[in-house]
């Protein structure tokens, strides 16, 4: 059985290297993109009310994570997002998706461990309790299994087709109300011998 655990920023950093390897596994970036990835992970543990969520083997392997904080203005994601919502649906609908948001920065399982419920589980857990009122994040603007997890979580699509300052990556930017849908049944990772 899957074991999750809530970790706080030094934990997260004491395991940043590990967690780097699982992101390099599930999402195959170019080499060069991992130093910068790496600072920016390290970076976001300074962000307001940073929370995340490590799930471990039953060895204790560290085989996912997920992880978000307070979005507020002077952030370069919220303020990006915030600017492109306000442009396209106005100030008001900018607010009501990102004046109180949660913004979910990663969500990454090893490939070896996809496919048995723990993406879900760890999105559960990140938002149980969290006192904002919507959950954002992006992932890219494709039909993968990722984006499917996210809709049937509630959320639905903000934008489509962005293309982050300096990128070329399409994106979906992806917004739900919290609590996230389905979390009155969340009872924690399924054993995939039961599927309960």
């Amino acid at each position: 059985m899957i074991a999750l655990r809530r970790a706080g920023a030094a934990e997260f950093e004491a395991v940043l290297d590990t967690a780097l390897a699982i992101y390099t596994a599930a999402m195959r970036p170019p080499p060069d993109q991992l130093a910068g990835r790496k600072s920016i992970m390290r970076g976001h543990t300074t962000y307001p009310d940073f929370t995340c969520v490590l799930a471990e083997s039953p060895t204790g392997a560290l085989i996912g994570f997920a992880y978000g904080f307070r979005g507020a203005p002077g952030q370069w994601w919220h303020d990006v997002i915030y600017r492109a919502i306000a442009g396209r649906d106005g100030e008001d609908a900018a607010r009501r998706w990102l004046g109180d948001a949660l913004e979910v920065a990663e969500v990454h399982v090893h490939p070896d461990h996809q496919g048995k419920g723990t993406g879900r589980a760890m999105m559960h857990a990140l938002t149980e309790g969290r006192p904002e009122s919507t959950a954002v994040l992006s992932t890219h603007d494709q039909p993968t299994a990722a984006r499917h997890l996210y809709r049937t979580l509630g959320f639905v699509d903000l934008l489509t087709q962005f293309v982050f300052p300096g990128g070329y990556e399409h994106y979906a930017i992806m917004g739900a109300p919290l609590p996230l849908a389905g979390h009155d049944r969340y009872r924690g990772v399924a054993d995939p011998a039961t599927g309960r």
